[in-house]
């Protein structure tokens, strides 16, 4: 039996689907690896799919044919999705109140952590001008595609492909394929070797967190609500589709160099906003539109696996062909720099709690994987609040220093 006109086989689905549940298997063993209290957790399933995108992507392809690009982007799609609508809709009951006490602090580090990766980018190009790269507009979409993929932001890699000199955008998908991998795991372990470090009594902090926040809303009590179905997944479905036409929403950008580009939330944003409104109000007239917890916390944990499986596996197959040590250095450096620097502007200057700080500064690198492992070493949602707050900032942030860097460069 054939799809689509033959193109795609009942066969090459099939394979597909088995190689999703054999990463995330193995994925999850590898993330159980535990090392002087330090493990990969989720991420050990971006890591077998890297894995297998270098070693099995031709594979794959033989039997998806032209549609294995796609069919892995539609994974990654709905995995984010999935994990950011969660996000929003936990976050949402708290995250009005909380942003209205600490919007400064939230947009300052959005803007902080972003500067930084921006200047550190701006530096890379400098060096690599200097070291002799004769090419100087492949240098800039490398860097720019680095710097993307150093932030783990998609809408960043969109921005920098239309915006770099013709010829030279799959020159920034090369950047950002070498640089996510490590934007990735390293905020992963990030998150969890500070409070390691500091000894940090975790309960404690998490008691900052909830004594701050506890009571700063009411739910008005309207007797009973009406349930579309009792695992909530309609009005999930509902939150999606308004995320998703939020998300086209483009936003024409106006400047020297920026004819023709567009700003706008994409997918990711849109599904964040539209979910933080439904957590915030609850209802829509005697309709209930907050999911229960159960099942959030479900879709949550399953569209981050979706989502690394998506950008792992794609990311991997184009890896070891275009692998050099020194632009690995130059990705290390944006995501490394870009973190400590937020960190220590988090706790020192704006004087945020260390579990505030680490889901701010998740937020701000727009690393949704790091704020799994958060939610995990915390072993509360109630983290989620300040990636939350801070995500939007920082996408804006972001996609802005790509053009910028384009333009200067």
């Amino acid at each position: 039996m054939n799809l689509f006109g033959g193109v795609i086989t009942v066969t090459g689905i099939t394979y597909m689907l088995f190689c999703v549940f054999a990463i995330i298997f193995i994925g999850y063993a590898l993330g159980r690896i535990n090392i002087k209290g330090v493990d990969l957790g989720t991420a050990g399933v971006f890591i077998v799919a890297l894995i297998y995108g270098c070693l099995f992507y031709g594979r794959l392809e033989g039997q998806m044919g032209e549609f294995t690009k796609d069919s892995l982007k539609v994974i990654e799609n709905v995995g984010l999705i999935m994990f950011v609508s969660t996000v929003g809709f936990i976050a949402g009951p708290k995250f009005f109140s909380n942003i209205k006490k600490n919007f400064k602090s939230y947009v300052l580090l959005g803007a902080v952590i972003i500067f930084s990766g921006a200047l550190v980018s701006v530096l890379c190009i400098l060096i690599g001008r200097a070291l002799g790269e004769a090419d100087s507009n492949r240098l800039t979409a490398m860097v720019v595609g680095l710097f993307s993929g150093a932030m783990t932001s998609t809408p960043a890699f969109s921005a920098a492909k239309a915006t770099v000199t013709e010829g030279y955008e799959d020159i920034v998908s090369v950047g950002y394929g070498i640089a996510y991998i490590y934007g990735v795991i390293g905020v992963v372990l990030f998150v969890q070797l500070v409070p390691k470090l500091l000894k940090a009594n975790i309960p404690e902090e998490l008691k900052k967190i909830t004594s701050v926040e506890t009571g700063t809303r009411r739910k008005k009590k309207e007797g009973k609500p009406f349930e579309l179905d009792v695992f909530g997944i309609g009005v999930f479905a509902l939150c999606a589709c308004i995320g998703i036409l939020v998300g086209m929403i483009k936003i024409p950008l106006t400047g020297k160099g920026l004819s023709g580009t567009t700003f706008s939330l994409t997918t990711t944003g849109g599904c964040l906003l539209t979910a933080l409104v439904f957590g915030h109000f609850g209802r829509i007239g005697k309709l209930n539109i907050m999911p229960p917890t159960s099942m959030l916390k479900v879709f949550r944990e399953f569209g981050l696996v979706l989502f690394l499986i998506g950008a792992g596996v794609s990311g991997g197959a184009r890896f070891v062909e275009n692998f050099q040590v020194i632009y690995f250095v130059y990705g290390f450096l944006i995501t490394t720099l870009s973190m400590v620097i937020g960190y220590f502007f988090a706790v020192k200057v704006l004087k945020l709690n260390l579990l505030n700080a680490l889901s701010a500064i998740t937020g701000g690198m727009t690393s949704t994987p790091a704020l799994g492992t958060l939610i995990s070493v915390a072993g509360s949602e109630e983290v989620a609040s300040a990636y939350a707050a801070t995500y939007p900032f920082a996408l804006i942030c972001v996609v802005l220093a790509t053009q910028f860097i384009n333009i200067l460069f």
